[in-house]
């Protein structure tokens, strides 16, 4: 995988440039209700899909989001663009703050961000050709002349690495990985800012996932696209971030330039993570020490009075479940009391 490009918003060392965010979230939480006890009982209680999760993503940068699965990872990215309903926080766009906009109201701002989904066939109405699901975005956006959306469908397949000739094909005659770069062709029609990466490549095979990685590190580098890149592979996100985020339980635990978050990983969970994430040398590989947690995983309906992650945390101490900690650094942070030490 290449892990090279020119960006203008960051470089890949994950130096940001000194300009307002093009997104900010301001502690955004998610949490759904949910009943036991029947089709009649009350309400019992809530799940804190997302609680409280706090982020800026400058032009041109690629801020990568990574932790296991439940963990509130593409929960968050699809109350960014309003998917689901924030349940309380705030989004700004360019400074514009969008989550409380009506539908109607935030049409607008959907030209400026798009998202990419996991599954690639899914996304994808069978039903249309490929041609009819490139330009309906421009449809909907009146952007180009009628006469020009067929053009500009081609030229877009042919940025992403597919044949033109295609255009009147439909979904189910391509492969995956064909039918990823249409989703992203797609997501590229209305010329966006910023682009939401929900977990693009795990549907993938192995080699698939390289060369859409590729592509989409050099597609940022030509048109300067933002991208929060969503995925549970840590492999993936180093290849493609500038700044990683950590989430655990519905909560950002660390957050890092790339090569600092891999190189000098702070919070307890971040190194657990990393100890098994596998590299590409036997010899390395069989002198490692895994981090293996114990405890059971936590649910995200308890109230904490904590540290949640304390029952699974190799380092923690009594005073650790006594109060919730929070992110905390200039540059590289970390939500744990004993970061650092």
């Amino acid at each position: 995988m290449s892990s090279t490009a020119a960006t203008p918003g960051a470089n890949r060392s994950g130096t940001r440039a000194a300009t307002p965010p093009l997104l900010d979230v301001r502690n955004l939480s998610v949490h759904f209700p949910f009943r036991r006890g029947g089709l009649f009982s009350a309400q019992h209680g809530f799940i804190r899909a997302v609680d409280g999760v706090s982020f800026q993503v400058a032009e041109g940068e690629t801020l990568g989001i990574v932790g296991e699965s439940g963990c509130g990872k593409s929960t968050t990215a699809r109350a960014i663009v309003k998917l689901v309903r924030p349940t309380s926080g705030e989004v700004y766009l360019e400074g514009q703050r969008i989550d409380r906009l009506s539908d109607r109201e935030m049409l607008p701002y959907r030209q400026n961000i798009q998202m990419i989904f996991q599954d690639p066939f899914a996304s994808l109405n069978p039903r249309m050709t490929v041609g009819k699901i490139i330009t309906e975005p421009m449809n909907i956006f009146k952007l180009y002349e009628r006469s020009q959306r067929k053009l500009e469908a081609m030229r877009l397949m042919d940025l992403v690495g597919l044949n033109p000739r295609f255009l009147n094909r439909y979904p189910h005659e391509f492969s995956g990985g064909q039918r990823q770069r249409i989703g992203i062709a797609r997501a590229l029609a209305v010329q966006p800012k910023l682009i939401i990466c929900d977990e693009p490549v795990s549907a993938l095979d192995v080699s698939i996932q390289a060369q859409v990685i590729n592509l989409l590190v050099e597609l940022q580098a030509k048109l300067g696209l933002a991208y929060v890149f969503i995925a549970h592979d840590l492999a993936v996100v180093r290849h493609i971030a500038h700044r990683v985020g950590v989430m655990y339980l519905g909560r950002l635990v660390e957050t890092a330039p790339k090569a600092e978050l891999y190189a000098n990983p702070r919070h307890p969970y971040t190194q657990a993570l990393l100890s098994a994430a596998p590299i590409p040398d036997p010899v390395a590989e069989r002198q490692r020490k895994r981090i293996e947690l114990q405890g059971e995983v936590p649910s995200p309906e308890k109230i904490y009075g904590g540290c949640s992650f304390a029952d699974r945390c190799p380092i923690a101490e009594e005073s650790c479940r006594g109060a919730q900690p929070v992110l905390e650094g200039a540059v590289h942070q970390a939500a744990c009391f004993k970061a650092g030490l």
